[in-house]
């Protein structure tokens, strides 16, 4: 298992970064991982979530229900007006570099502001730095695990979900079930994080006891999102253009 943080750069990791594929924010997977990434254990791992929580966190009834994905049309038809803080949300793309990573921007920065940090576990494509900050994420908030197993994977979000220092953790699983998905739910209500979890389009027949599970394709330029469930709503569609929150 590898973990870095996604700043300071070195120029050549940028040239690398740069040179490499564009799928929407990410760049194609290189089995290279930039120069200052740590090989850590388990124990490593837990300890350095410990230190970033050393500052605390807001008081829980100071928490809130939901955080603003930035898009007015959706945040008007989510339980709540928003991701769902402290809950299991399940984002299932058609196919991958369709923007799904578009739709979270937003909230993702809203969060790196804040002071919070942002937990990447697992991503297909390693995160393009320049492009995030672009779009007002931190990097030295940016938290990337690489894990090689599917039981290190899902050990590393559920860890990452429980720190309470980490504001969102989006994690891309190879394969999940009802207990896992329960036990990150768990794990996002003790951290109060958002957790996004990737899944393929196929897992839309299983069902799920995420709080909030949305299918996603590419339409007219832009994203079309259905709810397919919602804790406490109703299934709706509609489609988003990513570039109109970034005009907000």
């Amino acid at each position: 298992m590898t973990a870095q943080m996604l700043y300071p750069l070195e120029q050549d990791e940028i040239s690398r970064f740069s040179s490499l594929p564009d799928t929407r924010f990410g760049k194609t997977a290189d089995p290279a991982l930039p120069q200052h990434a740590q090989h850590l254990s388990r124990d490593e791992l837990r300890a350095r979530l410990e230190r970033m929580s050393r500052g605390g966190r807001a008081d829980d009834q100071a928490r809130p229900v939901a955080l603003s994905t930035g898009f007015a049309g959706l945040d008007a038809l989510l339980p709540g007006g928003g991701w769902p803080v402290g809950a299991i949300t399940e984002l299932m793309p058609e196919a991958q570099g369709i923007g799904e990573l578009s739709l979270l921007m937003p909230s993702l920065a809203q969060l790196s502001r804040a002071g919070r940090y942002l937990a990447w576990i697992a991503p297909p494509c390693l995160p393009y730095p320049p492009a995030l900050a672009r779009h007002g994420l931190a990097l030295e908030r940016l938290l990337l695990v690489q894990a090689r197993d599917a039981r290190t994977v899902l050990w590393a979000a559920e860890q990452a979900l429980r720190c309470p220092a980490i504001g969102a953790v989006l994690a891309w699983p190879a394969a999940l079930d009802d207990r896992r998905v329960r036990r990150l739910q768990l794990a996002a209500e003790t951290g109060g994080s958002c957790g996004l979890i990737y899944r393929p389009p196929a897992a839309a027949q299983q069902p799920s006891p995420a709080a909030l599970r949305l299918r996603l394709r590419a339409l007219d330029g832009g994203l079309h999102v259905e709810i397919h469930k919602a804790r406490g709503g109703r299934t709706h569609a509609l489609v988003v253009h990513p570039a109109a929150a970034l005009c907000a």
